[in-house]
Order: C-alpha cells, then sequence, then structure tokens
C-alpha cells in the first residue's frame, strides 16, 4: 500500500496541475529587470514631453529656467496621487536630458512642500515661487482617472503671464501599474 501511495500521490499532483493549465489559472511569474527596463509607462511619459517641446525654439526656451509642477487631480487641484509626482519626476528628468535647465524644488527648504502631495504650482503660488527660483516657465499638468485610461494633460505656461506656450494630451491604460500609483495612501 505504501508503495502504491506515492505514485498515486504525484499522478494526481500531475493531474491538477494539468487542469490549472486548461482552466486559464496563471501563476504569477515576478518581472524581470529587463521588462522593468523597457516600461511602456516611462516611454509614454518621455514621449510626452518630445511632443509638449515640438515645434517650439529649443534656443529660446533652453536659455529660460524652468519648474515642472506636481500633476495633480483635475478634480481637486490640491491632491494628487502617487501617479501625479512620478509623471513630474519621469518629466522632469527627461525636460533635464533635452538640455533645459530645470530647477529641483526639492533642493530649496524655502519652499514649502506638501506631505503626501509634492510641490504643487497652484497660481497663486505660481508667480511668488517662480520668482524665487527665477524662473519664466513651468510645467504644469492634471490627470483625470475614468474607467480604462487616465487622461493627462500637460501645459508649458509662462510664469510671469500665465500664458500656455504649448499643451499637450495623452492617456494612460488603467493597468495594474496606473491603477497602484492612483491610489493615495
Amino acid at each position: 500500500m505504501k508503495r502504491l501511495a506515492l505514485p498515486l500521490l504525484l499522478a494526481g499532483a500531475g493531474v491538477l496541475a494539468g487542469c490549472a493549465a486548461n482552466t486559464g489559472i496563471q501563476v504569477r511569474s515576478e518581472p524581470t529587470y529587463e521588462e522593468a527596463k523597457s516600461s511602456l509607462f516611462v516611454a509614454h511619459n518621455r514621449d510626452a514631453i518630445t511632443a509638449l517641446l515640438s515645434g517650439l525654439d529649443m534656443k529660446k526656451i533652453a536659455e529660460t529656467p524652468l519648474l515642472v509642477a506636481t500633476v495633480v487631480n483635475v478634480n481637486d487641484l490640491r491632491k494628487t496621487a502617487p501617479l501625479g509626482r512620478t509623471l513630474s519626476e519621469q518629466y522632469a528628468s527627461q525636460l533635464a536630458n533635452q538640455g533645459l535647465l530645470v530647477k529641483e524644488l526639492k533642493l530649496r527648504g524655502d519652499i514649502y512642500v506638501r506631505e503626501e502631495t509634492g510641490e504643487l504650482m497652484l497660481s497663486r503660488e505660481l508667480k511668488d515661487i517662480a520668482k524665487v527660483h527665477s524662473a519664466g516657465l513651468v510645467v504644469v499638468g492634471t490627470y483625470s482617472a475614468a474607467v480604462n485610461a487616465t487622461f493627462v494633460s500637460l501645459k508649458l505656461v509662462k510664469t510671469d503671464t500665465g500664458q500656455i506656450i504649448k499643451g499637450h494630451d495623452y492617456a494612460l491604460p488603467n493597468n495594474a501599474d496606473v491603477n497602484r500609483l492612483l491610489t493615495v495612501k
């Protein structure tokens, strides 16, 4: 009986494994560094900055210090989620990689950075913060989560007049990563 138990146990495990495969149950595998490196999320956000800058006089813009505001929730401009902060960080990196003079707000102790939100750039604060940093331009943005996608709107704005120089709108799919980043903790 003992000799028969092990083969039966192994055969049963094999049948169960086959059933799991046939029923569509997927075993989650860990993401790889290669998958993370080729993230479409990062590429899509880089492309958004490239589109925002396209057609502009880059020599003129490259001479003007620039701020990147935290991308905020369109339904409450005083709030953001990890998504908004992540987008802003990626935009700042891409703008700097394009040769622009991006000022890092987090390095300054005299700028109040709210816990859980980041460097919000509300219109009443815009001129004062820009003046402190001698910034002539700011990238501002909003996001709006829908059922299947999160819509992002970016604008390059003159800090002294509030004039929108250029805008770009795009969408992110509400996949597991975007949904996690939309969750405010």
